[in-house]
């Protein structure tokens, strides 16, 4: 049976192009060899060549054929010829200068024992000619396509950088950039605070000067593009930089951190884009993470909501303090999907479950409790988006509340030791039903904690429903308050950055269009923190629980939204309302300017960690409240208009909101509000 030869075949030369540059090689090498100690010879007599004796002159004559063709040998053998030279380093110039070496030895055994005794010099000067044109024919080559590769590289320079850091770092970045050929990157000038090198040079290019320079040489060098390559400068100093930075309309671009230099991944690839985070101005928040290791290990660790964007960062957290087993339970699969891929690559030796599943569903949490008994049950499954939730109030209140009471029902059924909640600052004064349903969820918490702590055997509401139809297949809970030791507590802290749905990616998508930005309103403000920091105090909070406390983490200084949007459209290298318009929509549906991180009736205790505080809970009647819930579910599955006015019945501090959404009387609006007239 005929088979078909592949194309490549049919058309391969039968000399390969680099064989034909090996034998001009190795013929310029027989010349070089034969001709370096004549020259030697010539120089030593006075560059004249009457004034050589014949008997040198015919020693040479005598010996070189022989020397030239071990040379040829020599060389092959130390695999010169076999190189790709464009690409040569320091390996093959040690190579060479090896090969020379042994060749020059030779040279001065061989003439001086076989031949004749020669002057010293001939062999001096022999050897180092003999080595500089071997040298020089192949790193010339080099040297001429760096200098073409410059040239072209400069000719179609398509963004012209300023590079900030002139030390270790900034050095990596400029050589990984010159030697790229398919960066379209030119450094035009370098940004250091360091006096001792302004005016000097690294690499050919000039360190313009200190921080204060950027503008000037900015409009100079007609940048477009600034690199910040100082992975050990504070947060602050990298605040201060990239304030000065943004005002230059440029794009911006930095390194993660000093952990790069760490590991040696100083590249034009380790660049990222300037992050919103890097603009708050302080170090990012380390929790001391050795109390929660210490209660984590060992332990079975539920996940409600495991892929969202909290409740994934959990998991990883949790991965990685040696949990005896880990179950992530949600709703959507692809999510759950996805950080079970991710665990399982990290951490293969983890005794990982993954489950669909709702936390509306009694039977399927059921199900899970008395199969794998979960010691620590971190509550995320929740719908947060205000805007939707006020489309939908009914199903805030089936999935955070009704959800949230189902989750802790049976995880005290179960006698499961810890429930966290994760809570939001938006339970707080709530003018939208999602924070009227989480702050439902943080009483339903207060309750049960309320319950086992009487010490007697109490009944609660099982709130069980199938297709609609209210039943109650499992006995009301009447179990003796020693045998259940569920502590019930609630972790509440702000927006997170980058998390799914919140403003930054929304504000990052619509300058990839071109805009405009949208924002609701120029003076509204949030409290934010990263994923990670969120959630690694979420779990420190959870190691200091009692029963029954609210915790409040210290999100720092809030932020205005509008200088967020604005911030973010420098960082991309475009100017607002000039490049990318931003428009004011109006506050939406429930809305508020501001977000709160305690009522005004609660007060603050402190913790071990400073970040972490105690919020005094508000009283109230919690027999009344759970005899309420089931009305609430009621109305909550028949859909019933009505839900806010019931809501609103139970939680004292919930005022839905007007057309404006805000509370004028506030002081933190106030304040904004006699700021934004100022400035107009």
């Amino acid at each position: 049976m005929d088979k078909k030869i592949p194309e490549s075949f049919l058309h391969k030369p039968l000399i390969a192009h680099w064989q034909i540059v090996s034998a001009f090689l190795l013929l310029y090498d027989a010349i070089s060899v034969s001709v370096s100690f004549l020259i030697a010879l010539w120089l030593r007599f006075d560059c004249r060549f009457t004034l050589i004796p014949q008997e040198y002159y015919s020693a040479w004559q005598r010996f070189i054929p022989f020397y030239t063709a071990f040379c040829l040998v020599l060389f092959w053998g130390f695999k010169l010829y076999q190189s790709i030279w464009r690409f040569a380093s320091f390996n093959e110039l040690e190579r060479i200068i090896a090969a020379n070496a042994v060749a020059g030895l030779v040279h001065i055994l061989g003439i001086t024992l076989l031949v004749y005794r020669m002057p010293i010099s001939y062999y001096a000067m022999g050897i180092v000619l003999q080595t500089m044109l071997v040298v020089g024919i192949r790193f010339a080559y080099r040297f001429v396509l760096l200098l073409r590769s410059a040239r072209e590289k400069k000719e179609r320079a398509a963004h012209r950088v300023m590079l900030i850091g002139a030390g270790e770092a900034g050095q990596l970045i400029l050589r990984d950039l010159m030697k790229s050929r398919d960066s379209q990157d030119r450094v035009c000038c370098i940004i250091d605070d360091n006096p001792n090198k302004w005016n000097r040079y690294v690499d050919g290019v000039p360190v313009v000067g200190g921080r204060e320079d950027i503008l000037l040489n900015c409009e100079k060098y007609k940048i477009d593009r600034i690199y910040l390559a100082i992975p050990s400068a504070s947060a602050e100093a990298r605040r201060d930089i990239l304030d000065i930075c943004k005002e230059t309309g440029c794009e911006m671009k930095t390194l993660p951190g000093i952990v790069q230099m760490v590991k040696g991944s100083i590249t034009v690839g380790a660049m990222k884009d300037v992050a919103i985070e890097d603009l708050l101005g302080r170090e990012p928040i380390r929790s001391d993470m050795t109390e929660v290791f210490r209660y984590l290990a060992g332990k079975t660790i539920l996940v409600t909501g495991g892929g969202g964007s909290i409740g994934s960062e959990l998991c990883r957290q949790i991965a990685s303090h040696d949990p005896r087993r880990l179950i992530i339970l949600d709703i959507y699969e692809n999510n759950a999907y996805d950080i079970q891929l991710e665990l399982r690559d990290k951490y293969p030796d983890l005794d990982l479950i993954t489950l669909i599943g709702s936390v509306r569903d009694s039977r399927r949490l059921d199900e899970i409790f008395t199969e794998y008994h979960p010691d620590v049950v971190y509550h995320a499954a929740a719908h947060k988006h205000v805007p939707l939730m006020e489309d939908s109030p009914c199903e805030a209140i089936k999935n955070n509340v009704i959800g949230t009471y189902k989750t802790a029902y049976a995880a005290m059924a179960h006698g499961c030791k810890r429930f966290v909640l994760i809570s939001t600052d938006k339970a707080v004064n709530p003018t939208n039903i999602m924070g009227a349903s989480k702050r439902l969820c943080e009483m339903v918490i207060q309750a049960f904690d309320k319950k086992v702590r009487e010490g007697r055997p109490f009944d609660m509401p099982t709130l069980y429903t199938h297709n609609g139809e209210f039943s109650d297949p499992v006995s009301k809970l009447q179990l003796p308050a020693d045998e259940i030791r569920t502590e019930f507590v609630a972790v509440r802290f702000g927006n997170v950055l980058g998390s799914n749905g919140s403003v930054v990616p929304v504000f990052k998508r619509q300058i990839a269009k071109g805009g405009p930005v949208t924002v609701t309103h120029p003076d509204i403000i949030r409290y934010f923190m990263t994923v990670s920091e969120a959630v690694s105090l979420v779990l420190q909070a959870g190691t200091y629980a009692k029963g029954g406390e609210i915790f409040v983490l210290d999100m720092g200084s809030p932020v205005k939204i509008d200088t967020l949007a604005r911030n973010l459209i420098r960082l991309s290298g475009f100017k607002p309302d000039v490049d990318i318009k931003i428009e004011y929509t109006g506050l939406r549906p429930g809305e508020k300017l501001y977000e709160e991180k305690l009522m005004a009736e609660e007060g603050l205790r402190k913790t071990d960690n400073e970040l972490i505080h105690i919020g005094s809970p508000i009283p109230f009647d919690t027999d009344e409240f759970l005899s309420q819930l089931e009305p609430l579910m009621e109305r909550a599955y028949a859909n019933r208009e009505d839900i806010r006015e019931t809501v609103e019945g139970m939680v004292s501090t919930y005022h839905p909101a007007g057309r404006n959404g805000c509370d004028a009387k506030n002081p933190v609006y106030e304040h904004l509000a006699a700021e934004s007239a100022l400035a107009h």
